[in-house]
């Protein structure tokens, strides 16, 4: 008779980081990010090629624990979503985004019509 195997068992390398998201382990790639890139179809191997800081056991034990706690973790998305999706209508309220690409391009306009312009 063999002796047992002894192993031991390793949490998921997940932490949250200070502005309240969950990073992988201590780099700087959210949780977020991770998902999404699963969700899309990428494969774990995939996500390791796009995100290279990140190691392939992490990305695996980070898809197993979503899958593991599914629920729990789409509502972590979506409130992440939520609050990403207020803070872009802040800002575009704070500094009138809704016009900037079409000011851009008018000044864009403005200066090639001024550098075309015959000199005097």
């Amino acid at each position: 008779m063999s002796a047992p195997v002894k192993f031991q068992a390793v949490s998921p390398p997940l932490c949250w980081d200070e502005a309240g998201g969950i990073r992988i382990g201590s780099s700087r790639v959210t949780l977020d990010s991770l998902l999404a890139a699963y969700h899309n179809g990428s494969t774990p191997e995939e996500i390791a090629i796009q995100y290279s800081v990140l190691h392939l056991e992490d990305i695996y034990s980070a898809i197993a624990y979503y899958l593991n706690h599914r629920q729990e973790l789409d509502n972590y998305l979506e409130q992440r979503n939520q609050q990403a999706k207020q803070l872009r209508q802040q800002l575009t309220q704070k500094h009138n985004l809704d016009d900037l690409r079409q000011r851009l391009l008018t000044r864009q306009s403005q200066k090639e019509l001024g550098q075309n312009a015959p000199s005097k």
